[in-house]
């Protein structure tokens, strides 16, 4: 294995929620291991970035970024009015990591944006979502019951950086009950669920600029794109 000193940073955000580990019950800035294991495992040393004190100047000292999933982003964000089923927002985080994800683009730091990061990347760069994809007719698959990840068929379109990576057609673990609606200029749609549902968007321009509405730290079996970006990252250092 290659010395940390040769591995690439790689940032993932974190997310504020009560927790509660041996005689104590506090907030805490929280992250489930299967980022870390993920990009550890694909070869980088992977750093949390809690959604305080943002300073976008730490991304100098990273190789790459990931936003990671979580809550609904809020539709104040996108001028929306709350849907019933819009619940557990965090607006701090929502402004850190639009933040962090401005940065990264202006940049031109590789960047992943898992599940609500791809919701956020959107948002942030001037898009809207659908707040529940049921009223949609979505199939259950995009999210079975909370907790539980589905199984989703994706169709990639072909020249894109997500084909490259993916191939034509992938299977996915997914768990949103949100997604794209208007997608935001200067933001590509590269895959879609058979019902028509955004799974992937990639930012025009950029090497290394991709959202997945889907959760790709929880297939192990499957890591290809932790290994792009950590090429990606590897090749930016």
């Amino acid at each position: 294995m290659a010395s940390n000193a040769s591995r690439p940073r790689i940032g993932i955000t974190t997310y504020l929620e009560p927790v509660v580990w041996g005689v104590w019950e506090r907030e805490a800035a929280i992250l489930p291991r299967v980022y870390l294991d993920a990009v550890a495992n694909a070869g980088g040393v992977p750093l949390l970035l809690p959604p305080v004190g943002t300073d976008p100047t730490v991304l100098e000292a990273l190789d790459a970024l990931i936003i990671s999933g979580g809550c609904d982003v809020d539709p104040a964000g996108y001028d929306a009015a709350r849907h019933p089923e819009t619940v557990d927002t965090r607006p701090g985080r929502d402004e850190h990591e639009a933040v962090l994800i401005r940065a990264a683009l202006d940049r031109d730091l590789p960047l992943l944006a898992v599940c609500r990061g791809l919701q956020m990347l959107n948002v942030t760069l001037g898009g809207t979502l659908h707040q529940h994809l049921p009223d949609l007719g979505a199939h259950d698959e995009h999210r079975p019951s909370p907790g539980i990840f589905g199984r989703t068929d994706v169709k990639i379109e072909p020249d894109s950086l997500t084909a490259r990576l993916l191939g034509d057609r992938s299977s996915v673990r997914c768990h949103h009950h949100q997604g794209l609606d208007l997608v935001a200029p200067g933001l590509t749609v590269t895959a879609r669920a058979d019902d028509g549902i955004v799974e992937a968007a990639e930012v025009d321009g950029h090497d290394f600029a991709l959202g997945v509405q889907w959760h790709p730290e929880e297939d192990a079996e499957d890591a290809r794109l932790f290994a792009a970006l950590i090429a990606a990252a590897r090749s930016r250092s």
